[in-house]
């Protein structure tokens, strides 16, 4: 119980560092989810998800191809182009 204030408050934070990049709130979130709170991961993600939009990608199928391809650029670019 002691380090779960500890946990909230580093989730916050990197929560909060993502919203400055000027991501959304339920992106963010759900990326910190998908991610076990890594924010490192989930930076990752948005970032991915961000480029792979501007493409003119759908944004439910870049998720599932990010997730299958561990946020591996190159391949999920691949995925996405197949589909």
């Amino acid at each position: 119980p002691a380090c779960l204030p500890l946990q909230f408050l580093s989730y916050l934070g990197a929560c909060d560092r993502l919203l400055k990049q000027g991501y959304e709130e339920g992106q963010v979130e759900e990326a910190m989810e998908m991610f076990q709170y890594s924010e490192k991961k989930a930076a990752e993600f948005l970032h991915l998800l961000a480029q792979f939009n501007d493409m003119g990608f759908q944004q439910n199928e870049i998720k599932e191809v990010l997730l299958l391809c561990g946020n591996q650029r190159e391949r999920a670019l691949e995925e996405l182009v197949m589909k």
